[in-house]
């Protein structure tokens, strides 16, 4: 199992389960794919676009579960990063739990598996 990583607000994960499946935050929609992060990816990902919210859950998600929906792209600094081309079935979130901010205002995400 290969373990991908979603941010998004409690509130967007909230119509999530209400709904069964999550369609994408803004930029997802806008972009046509929901981004996630690998492990390794993650911390700058969460520094870079949700630093100062304090409203945001984590999401771990197993990339494996997908098939040609799920494609791995370039993006920041070439890195190839999952992108899922379909909504994701809540059912194939493997854990949700909130995050709080650090000291520097910076989501604290812990120990990510890969």
């Amino acid at each position: 199992m290969r373990r991908i990583y979603k941010l998004l607000g409690r509130d967007e994960w909230a119509a999530a389960q209400a709904a069964g499946v999550f369609q994408g935050s803004g930029v997802d929609l806008a972009d046509g794919y929901i981004h996630f992060s690998a492990a390794d990816q993650a911390e700058e990902t969460a520094r870079k676009y949700f630093a100062g919210r304090n409203d945001l859950m984590l999401l771990t998600v197993d990339a494996d579960r997908f098939g040609a929906e799920m494609r791995w792209e370039p993006s920041r600094g070439g890195a190839l990063f999952p992108h899922l081309y379909a909504p994701l079935p809540v059912e194939a979130v493997i854990e949700a739990r909130a995050l709080a901010l650090g000291a520097d205002g910076c989501p604290v995400l812990g120990s990510l598996s890969a």
